[in-house]
């Protein structure tokens, strides 16, 4: 009996048996809290995290980012990356607080929950817990549907502030002058190769996806290219959840969503939301996460809504494996920067990095997709995809040849007549 007591204990040791751990204290972080909150935990495990800022808010409180990876600081190759989210609605405050508590989750179970293990050594995250610290600052916790805190300083909504097309013909649409928190996101997408993102809010409970607006600004379905990629992933987060699949009402609402997600502007359209542009500007797939009927809840009830969206919070970003990746090179060996990466039927193509590697969703099946480039001679191939993980579609390309081209985007519902380039 001491034998096997002993040899449980080193399996446990070894995160064999052992059983995940949950945080043991939920409340809300003031700014100043949320800055030491974040600090202890790099201080906890420094060799996943990384601590650092994209910029700062109008008041000047920087926006903080938490890397959570085996090699915090560096891109691995073909390791895909992921982001989230947080208060960009300053009164939105349940998934601030749920980021918050992911990054101590991971923290905690690194070594010793073989899931955790494998998502924070397989894929490099990037958690944003606040958007919009200035807006936060306003907030009322018991907030159940207002708009106190909801915008930025200087009373601009961030989720009408990004500039996204609703019609390809006229071409970018800027809603108003881009604020300093927009921007620095903007930059932010733009110095990493996201691939998967998610942005979390309040006041529903329901996964909310692209496109958010169409060219008549009607309340209609208004799908991307890659919709049955959306539905899925949403899909993801929503049975992952402890009920957003129900289809529950919120109290005092008539509203229901069936599968616990909905196309953004089939729900209310919106022009310059974040999500269609990660989908419209950049190579990354991101949805809208509603994470709680009431606005700012009670910070008591922090703990169930961590139970409620802990293994979403996971299940969300394992499904950034999936689909295609690969690196793109010359018959040299060398690699080329910027290859274009289509796949037949879908408009959307993915723009592969500096390195040459590209990280492109798809769900299981078979597909024939192109790499291009300016320069080169076009390549094209045929791969299956399955539900087991990721599939590896590398590709030569031979100099010669005009490749590599503007590349049509993928127009909303309806299509414009003409095309628009990026």
């Amino acid at each position: 009996m001491a034998l096997l007591t002993t040899l449980l204990l080193t399996l446990a040791i070894a995160g064999t048996t052992l059983a995940d751990v949950d945080p043991t204290s939920y409340s809300h972080h003031s700014y100043v809290q949320l800055q030491s909150f974040m600090q202890n935990q790099v201080n906890r495990c420094p060799s996943i995290m990384r601590l650092y800022d994209i910029g700062t808010s109008v008041q000047g409180r920087k926006l903080y980012v938490m890397e959570v990876s085996d090699n915090p600081g560096q891109h691995e190759s073909l390791e895909p990356e992921f982001k989230y989210v947080g208060n960009m609605h300053g009164n939105e405050v349940t998934g601030r607080e749920m980021l918050l508590l992911l990054i101590e989750y991971l923290c905690t179970n690194y070594a010793s929950d073989s899931r955790v293990k494998s998502l924070v050594d397989s894929t490099r995250m990037h958690i944003m817990p606040t958007m919009n610290p200035d807006g936060w600052e306003q907030a009322v916790e018991g907030d159940s549907s207002g708009v106190t805190g909801r915008y930025n300083a200087r009373g601009v909504d961030l989720n009408r502030n990004f500039p996204v097309s609703t019609n390809y013909v006229r071409g970018l649409v800027q809603p108003r002058a881009a604020e300093v928190e927009t921007t620095a996101v903007i930059n932010w997408i733009n110095s990493y190769p996201f691939a998967l993102s998610a942005n979390l809010h309040g006041g529903a409970l329901v996964a909310n996806y692209p496109y958010d607006d169409n060219v008549q600004h009607n309340p209609v379905y208004s799908p991307t290219g890659d919709d049955d990629i959306f539905k899925d992933i949403s899909k993801a987060y929503s049975y992952a959840h402890s009920t957003m699949h129900k289809a529950q009402r919120c109290p005092g609402s008539s509203e229901s969503f069936p599968d616990g997600i909905t196309n953004g502007a089939d729900w209310y359209p919106l022009t310059g939301g974040m999500q269609d542009y990660n989908y419209q500007q950049s190579n990354c797939f991101e949805i809208t996460l509603e994470l709680s009927c009431q606005k700012y809840p009670p910070g008591n009830q922090l703990s169930s809504f961590w139970q409620d969206n802990k293994n979403a919070l996971l299940t969300y970003a394992e499904q950034v494996h999936k689909g295609i990746k690969g690196i793109v090179t010359d018959n040299q060996g060398s690699r080329i920067s910027g290859a274009i990466i289509s796949v037949q039927g879908r408009g959307k193509t993915i723009k592969a990095t500096t390195d040459g590697e590209y990280w492109r969703l798809l769900l299981p099946g078979t597909y024939s997709v192109t790499a291009s480039a300016s320069g080169f001679s076009s390549t094209t191939k045929s791969i299956t995809v399955t539900s087991s993980g990721v599939a590896r579609l590398d590709f030569t390309l031979n100099a010669g040849g005009g490749g590599g081209g503007p590349q049509p985007t993928d127009p909303p519902t309806p299509a414009p007549t003409d095309a628009w380039w990026w």
